[in-house]
């Protein structure tokens, strides 16, 4: 298993002022780092990858910052998609510069993006398309394409494991795989078992958190039912940690009420990993021993 944090839990945006967090990240014992990125997040990407790599660090990207709405793979207006694959390449283009092992996200869509309706059928197509052409280039670049299920409040594309295996096959493309995020399923599944055992081996991660983003083992979440999940499947990937910082932002304590985020539930970055990370091992431990 490998553990990682996203850098939302630390700060606001990422920049070359901020490299001492992955120092901060190897010393709790991570493994990896991911970075949120966008049209309003500027660093140099050697002076990232450089430090990581002396840290042994794994880096993964997400979209996080500035994403034009207009930039979506699975929007009706064809200009609109193909401007969705344009930027999404140059995100790609950042990650390859970082030497990421994935780049994250929903990027079947766009966060925030609703059409209260059920897929077409050439909906479905042309958003496979769309993302067959950003997994060949993912490939070209050394760069593994990971997309995300959302909630039903963020997306209508995919909001659970089976949509999301089902997008995976229509686009059929070997560097295409999937993150299951603990917070956003709590919304739309009952049964967390089977999405785990519906991933299986194009499971790549997941976002480790609770039903209101608190540290894993403080909520609603049943985590013994993942763990036991996990051990089904042989699960060997990545254990994201993912939340939003409330203590930081301009004012202070304002980043995570601008990310949606009204609770509480992580003022302290390095206590959250902590936290979470004693939990999800003691866990893994128990029930699958070669996994923790």
């Amino acid at each position: 298993m490998k553990y990682s944090a996203h850098c939302y839990i630390f700060t606001e945006r990422w920049s070359d002022s901020q490299l001492d967090l992955l120092d901060t990240a190897h010393d709790l014992g991570l493994d990896g780092f991911e970075i949120a990125v966008g049209d309003d997040v500027a660093f140099d990407a050697r002076l990232t990858r450089r430090r990581a790599e002396s840290l042994g660090l794994e880096l993964a990207i997400s979209p996080g910052g500035r994403w034009p709405y207009e930039c979506d793979l699975s929007s009706p207006d064809a200009d609109h998609r193909q401007r969705g694959l344009v930027w999404h390449k140059r995100q790609v283009d950042v990650g390859a510069a970082l030497g990421v092992a994935a780049y994250t996200g929903a990027l079947y869509g766009h966060p925030g993006t609703l059409r209260y309706r059920p897929l077409t059928v050439s909906e479905i197509q042309y958003t496979a398309e769309g993302l067959w052409k950003l997994a060949e280039y993912g490939q070209t670049c050394g760069v593994q394409i990971v997309i995300e299920p959302m909630s039903h409040f963020r997306t209508h594309v995919v909001n659970n494991a089976e949509q999301a295996v089902a997008l995976i096959a229509e686009a059929a493309h070997p560097n295409l795989s999937m993150l299951l995020d603990t917070y956003h399923l709590i919304s739309e599944v009952r049964d967390y078992r089977a999405q785990i055992l519906a991933a299986r081996d194009r499971l790549w991660g997941l976002h480790a958190c609770e039903n209101d983003r608190g540290v894993p083992g403080s909520g609603l979440v049943p985590w013994q039912v993942i763990f036991q999940a996990l051990r089904d499947i042989a699960f060997d990937g990545h254990m994201v940690f993912e939340s939003y910082n409330s203590a930081i932002g301009e004012p202070p304590g304002s980043f995570a009420f601008q990310r949606g985020m009204m609770h509480n539930v992580c003022s302290d970055g390095n206590a959250f990993v902590k936290a979470g990370m004693a939990f999800l091992k003691d866990g893994l431990q128990q029930t699958t021993p070669e996994l923790a």
